[in-house]
């Protein structure tokens, strides 16, 4: 079993409400040279938290998540910095549309699996 560490990213419409709706989760694993992230957006839940929601800002941030978890170019000057770097800049603590949820540590053999589980659990409505 190998220690992981993911975080929930949260949209968080109007900041100063504090209201955030689940829609993805970003999980390292450094022994098996994972990090990645799942992401979706409920377009209606987001409107009915903000109706004025520019929801194509919110899903090119969400790219962004993926394409820094991905590393290399696409992912900008963050998309440059070692995979370890790269997910605690993801989860740094920040005001924003777009947000990571505090760090949490678990242990898994499949990082890829554990991801979708958490997903599936902490995203997906049942």
């Amino acid at each position: 079993m190998d220690l992981f560490e993911y975080a929930v990213i949260r949209l968080v419409p109007r900041v100063e409400r504090e209201e955030f709706i689940n829609v993805g989760v970003v999980l390292y694993c450094p022994k098996q040279r994972f990090l990645c992230c799942t992401t979706q957006l409920d377009e209606q839940r987001a409107h009915a938290l903000c109706p004025e929601l520019d929801l194509e800002v919110v899903k090119a941030n969400l790219m962004a998540f993926e394409k820094i978890c991905k590393g290399g170019g696409n992912g900008g000057p963050i998309g440059q910095l070692d995979m370890a770097s790269r997910f605690r800049w993801l989860t740094a603590t920040r005001s924003t549309v777009v947000q990571g949820s505090k760090v949490h540590p678990g242990f898994c053999d499949d990082a890829g699996e554990k991801l979708h589980q958490l997903y599936r659990e902490l995203v997906l409505l049942p």
